[in-house]
């Protein structure tokens, strides 16, 4: 927390992107970095809460990678502003994640 962190509490049904959406409206500067899919298990489909948050607060969503082959981190150009198709956003997302590696490659799912 005192960098800024904002803790999540994942134990209780706790509506974190709605808080999130509220500090974002409240907030003069905020930068808000949110992994989606991968951090613990595999999963069939990306969480979406980061695209909601996004949409709701008006913010941009700025696509960043860590690959693990390559030994290398970014954070791109690629400004995504929610057009609240999801389907169609996410083809953006998807076509940039390709080919990146994960440090658990076994628990990445792209689509």
């Amino acid at each position: 927390m005192w960098i800024g962190g904002i803790p999540v509490d994942r134990e209780h049904g706790s509506n974190v992107a709605k808080h999130i959406v509220d500090v974002f409206k409240s907030a003069e500067n905020l930068c808000l970095v949110i992994t989606p899919e991968g951090t613990r298990k595999y999963t069939k489909h990306w969480k979406k809460g980061y695209y909601f948050i996004a949409t709701a607060a008006q913010i941009p969503i700025v696509l960043c990678y860590v690959d693990y082959k390559e030994k290398v981190c970014c954070v791109s150009d690629v400004v995504i502003h929610p057009s609240g198709n999801y389907e169609e956003d996410f083809k953006i997302i998807e076509k940039f994640y390709k080919g990146r590696v994960a440090k658990h490659p076994e628990k990445f799912n792209l689509s």
